[in-house]
């Protein structure tokens, strides 16, 4: 019987431990948990960030994608926000209850001389499993989905030819490819609170269970695309 239990209890311990606040009160939980365990991160001025490129991304709880894209050589910023609906200004809470059409996503700065879009598209199938309808890990609903968003013809094909390449490899077996390639329109960043989340909050339990593990796997499969100060 233990063999069938133990798998048993560590399904149920992720379900507990989700991106996505269960009552208001978790919310203020979240922001509480930031502020008592700050760390100091210096950030990229808006005139530095003008000198590279962007790149936008969906798969998950942002917390988790935003450390993974950090980690890669060439990348210089990353922010944490929403994209993929219509609603303007939309907060944490709404898009976390799924109240809105938007998906947790990312905005990746980079510099195309060490990095190209189409190998950080390489790291975004890499690093979730697009294969996975509205759910990456412990976390569930539409705000979750897998979205490569593209922001001209060129990008569009570089997406479109890697999910071809994936499908004709059969990486996933007969697990089809779910991931939404949309034309990118508008990000919002989200709460400041959320910004560089894992590196602020190394004892969230969420962080501990779900997103060091994640990384950690991403990091194991993609040791060549890392920055020299990451391990």
């Amino acid at each position: 019987m233990k063999s069938v239990r133990t798998p048993f209890l560590i399904l149920l311990l992720l379900a507990s431990i989700s991106c996505q606040p269960k009552n208001k009160s978790d919310n203020q939980e979240v922001a509480q948990t930031n502020e008592s365990e700050n760390h100091s991160i210096a950030k990229l001025s808006s005139e530095e960030l003008q000198k590279y490129k962007t790149a936008y991304f969906a798969s998950g709880c942002f917390w988790c994608v935003e450390a993974i894209f950090e980690s890669v050589k060439g990348v210089k910023e990353v922010y944490s926000g929403y994209s993929g609906g219509f609603e303007k200004n939309p907060t944490y809470e709404e898009v976390s209850y799924g109240r809105t059409h938007h998906a947790e996503a990312v905005e990746v700065y980079y510099d195309p001389e060490t990095i190209s879009f189409t190998q950080l598209v390489q790291v975004f199938f890499g690093s979730h499993d697009p294969t996975s309808l509205n759910r990456q890990g412990p976390d569930r609903g539409a705000q979750y989905r897998s979205i490569a968003f593209y922001k001209n013809d060129k990008e569009k094909k570089i997406i479109q030819d890697y999910i071809a390449k994936l499908e004709a490899e059969n990486v996933y077996g007969d697990r089809s490819i779910v991931t939404e390639v949309t034309p990118f329109e508008k990000f919002y960043r989200a709460e400041e609170y959320h910004q560089d989340y894992e590196r602020r909050n190394p004892n969230n339990s969420y962080i501990r269970n779900v997103s060091i593990p994640r990384l950690n796997r991403f990091k194991e499969n993609f040791k060549s695309y890392l920055k020299e100060d990451v391990h």
